[in-house]
């Protein structure tokens, strides 16, 4: 398996099983209406994405880690390089996380789902067969 597919597929929002299907309804994050809703199953290979309710509770650790990861960041390049004052930098933190809510939910929840589900090249290819 190629990493640099699985990530291609995370980031694309991409079913972990099949590489193929969309996780999300609308492939904009930044759709108000449906931005953030999931499908049931995977169009191409069928896997359904919840598996058990609440199962993406977990992804908030996820989501959490991506936003901890930003933040060292913002600081790094704040001591390091800018040295903006402590509120500029909190302020600006905090905007950056607001924007990009969508991505960090959207990506969470993948990547949540990844560590469950194993890529199987032949899934599509079963389903299809079936129905």
């Amino acid at each position: 398996m190629n990493i640099l597919k699985k990530i291609n597929a995370t980031v694309t929002n991409r079913c972990p099983r099949c590489l193929e299907g969309r996780v999300f309804e609308n492939n904009n994050p930044y759709n108000f209406k449906n931005g953030l809703t999931m499908h049931n199953n995977c169009s191409a290979c069928g896997l359904k994405y919840e598996m058990e309710t609440g199962f993406f509770y977990g992804a908030m650790y996820v989501a959490y880690g991506l936003v901890a990861g930003l933040f060292i960041l913002f600081f790094a390049l704040d001591a390091f390089w800018l040295h903006l004052d402590p509120m500029l930098l909190f302020g600006s933190f905090s905007a950056v996380i607001l924007v990009i809510f969508p991505l960090t939910f959207r990506w969470s929840r993948v990547m949540w789902i990844s560590f469950f589900v194993k890529y199987d090249p032949e899934a599509s290819r079963r389903h299809i067969h079936r129905h």
